[in-house]
């Protein structure tokens, strides 16, 4: 229900559809129905009608977007807002239109899906998990598992593509300096940094993953001439040579990983943390919890390589929604008396 002083408000524009415009009564209450929204919208956070400005209606229709609005339902929801805003200013209720040059809903975007903090903890956890229970080629699943859990670490500690992911090199890892070379859409180049757990899970891959993932069975007249002491190595096992893969990550044989086994192995890795995620949820996961602790959007843009801000700035609700909470908790005017 609308507090007092917007139940005013609203009703003196219905009368003004009613007697001076003469609509109909189902579309004075589409009109009262989108308005009384926006004002429990704008209550939420003891703001009115009548001091509402431009970033109130973004915010709005950002949200109507992320729950799923359909584009033609804001597109009714602005244009009821931007009649409400005339009428206040031609009664000189108002001194400007919070509604003027907003964009047309056709250019906003639906922030993408994202997995919750715990969501991501029990993704990332699922490859080891499955490996604990593995029975049949136990080290065949420990090297696979111990792959996905790093690929998995990477795509949501780094933001990759799944394109980068596949078609990152060795050479491109820098885990001393702790990041990554990404080379992205366009072949432009970034430099990713990686943190403490994700460069632990890639270090125990490149070192007990990756090379029996990189092991091909030699012809049998090169393991008959093999030496001793090669076959003594426990990295290379009899009758096996090594890949010579530039490859960060790479299928059994040495192969290179398709991008769709990477879209499996997440779909899988996710369902058995209960919940069903794609690549580009972990990187978009990734995006959100920074800007909800306070990131800006173009340290953002520049870790998902977002070549213009504006792709970026479909994660400008969560920056304004941080940015209200630390101002309301901290700004002696923002606190109730």
């Amino acid at each position: 229900m609308a507090s007092e002083a917007n139940s005013r408000v609203l009703s003196g524009f219905l009368d003004y559809l009613r007697i001076e415009k003469g609509l109909a009564a189902l579309s004075i209450k589409a009109y009262a129905t989108d308005i009384l929204q926006f004002a429990e919208f704008l209550e939420k956070s003891k703001r009115l009608l009548m001091t509402a400005h431009r970033n109130d209606v973004r915010e709005f229709l950002q949200q109507l977007f992320s729950h799923r609005v359909d584009g033609r339902s804001v597109a009714r929801k602005l244009s009821a807002l931007r009649h409400l805003y005339r009428y206040l200013l031609l009664d000189d209720k108002i001194d400007h239109d919070p509604t003027l040059n907003i964009e047309s809903p056709r250019q906003w975007k639906v922030l993408p899906k994202s997995l919750a903090r715990d969501e991501v903890e029990s993704t990332l956890a699922s490859p080891l998990n499955s490996m604990a229970n593995a029975r049949r080629d136990a080290k065949g699943a420990a090297a696979l598992a111990l792959r996905d859990r790093a690929m998995l670490e990477l795509l949501y500690a780094g933001a990759l593509r799944v394109s980068e992911m596949v078609n990152a090199a060795l050479e491109d890892l820098k885990l001393e300096s702790g990041y990554i070379l990404v080379r992205g859409k366009g072949d432009k180049e970034r430099i990713v940094p990686i943190g403490k757990p994700t460069q632990d899970a890639i270090s125990e891959y490149m070192a007990n993953g990756r090379p029996l993932l990189a092991a091909v069975r030699a012809s049998k007249s090169k393991s008959k001439s093999k030496s001793k002491l090669e076959l003594k190595n426990p990295a290379r096992p009899a009758g096996v040579s090594l890949t010579n893969s530039p490859l960060l990550f790479i299928a059994r044989g040495g192969r290179k990983l398709s991008r769709q086994r990477v879209w499996q192995m997440v779909g899988a890795a996710s369902v058995a943390a209960g919940r069903h995620a794609s690549p580009h949820m972990l990187r978009h996961s990734c995006a959100t919890h920074m800007v909800e602790n306070g990131a800006d959007l173009r340290t953002v843009q520049t870790i998902l390589g977002h070549s213009d801000i504006s792709t970026t700035q479909v994660y400008t609700h969560l920056a304004l929604d941080r940015l209200r909470t630390v101002y309301q908790k901290h700004h002696p005017r923002a606190k109730p008396r």
